[in-house]
């Protein structure tokens, strides 16, 4: 068996093409869609990932605003300019890049969005309302997963799934997404005791630790589905997933690619968010 892969490129091109036709839509009705990103530092990754973004928004016919600051900026400065865009009706989303310079609290500056405006999903009341079942924006890597899981047709609803990793952003959200979709959700971290043994019993496995080839062949169930959230480096600079791909690959039914795979979708669903929040904000 050679798995299939989940083509998180053309998924994204497909989503942007709806919200290219949404933000058409609004513009044409003088609502204009907007987004602010807060960059602090020079972090050269976070650079790469805030030009991605901004490209997407401009092919999206989305507005983009870039609030940038040097790596010395204070964080009253930082909140204040965030407090500035929850007031300006012409931004419907904001996010702040990560991570942050050590000296800011990033809780801080997270929670200093408004929650009608964190098109990440990052807010308390955010992940308050996904864990009632009433999100108002679901956190976007996760929401790229469950897309990438639809588009193949695979149903969550009584299989097992099997989440490694339980970080604010990814892990946890991801679990409470598939227990909405009725899936049986096991949460596998660093101090789970024999986590082949979880992962071997898994119909959908999402691996999202930061670990390079930490989900390897013999860790998984013949004709599974494994989403690799991972983005790592190997020896050569590559960049690389959580997942062993290429052996994986010879046993899982369908497998995500790193990269081309959840990355494109975690940017498609912040710009789905975004014209939600602007749709929103327009009726």
């Amino acid at each position: 068996m050679t798995a299939q892969l989940i083509d998180g490129n053309a998924l994204a091109r497909d989503i942007r093409a709806d919200v290219a036709r949404r933000a058409a839509a609004l513009s044409a009705l003088g609502h204009p869609p907007g987004l602010a990103v807060v960059l602090v530092g020079d972090d050269p990754a976070s650079q790469v990932y805030v030009r991605h973004k901004i490209k997407d928004c401009e092919d999206a016919g989305v507005r983009s605003v870039l609030a940038r600051y040097d790596a010395g900026a204070s964080q009253a400065q930082v909140i204040e300019r965030i407090q500035a865009l929850n007031a300006d009706p012409a931004i419907h989303g904001i996010l702040v890049q990560l991570p942050l310079p050590p000296h800011i609290d990033t809780h801080r500056v997270l929670e200093a969005i408004s929650p009608l405006k964190d098109v990440d999903g990052f807010h308390i009341a955010s992940a308050g309302a996904l864990m009632v079942g009433r999100p108002v924006f679901k956190s976007c890597t996760p929401y790229g997963c469950m897309k990438m899981l639809e588009s193949i047709g695979c149903d969550p609803k009584g299989k097992h799934a099997v989440v490694i990793g339980r970080s604010n952003i990814v892990g946890k959200p991801m679990a409470i997404l598939l227990l909405q979709a009725n899936a049986t959700v096991t949460i596998c971290h660093s101090a789970t005791v024999d986590l082949a043994w979880h992962t071997r019993h898994a119909d959908i496995v999402v691996a999202a630790v930061g670990k390079r080839n930490m989900l390897t062949r013999d860790m998984v169930k013949p004709g599974a589905v494994v989403i690799d959230v991972g983005m790592n480096r190997d020896e050569h600079g590559k960049l690389c997933g959580d997942v062993d791909h290429a052996a994986v690959r010879e046993v899982a039914g369908w497998i995500t690619p790193v990269p081309g795979g959840v990355g494109p979708m975690t940017r498609a669903m912040l710009l789905t968010n975004t014209i939600e929040a602007a749709e929103r904000s327009a009726r």
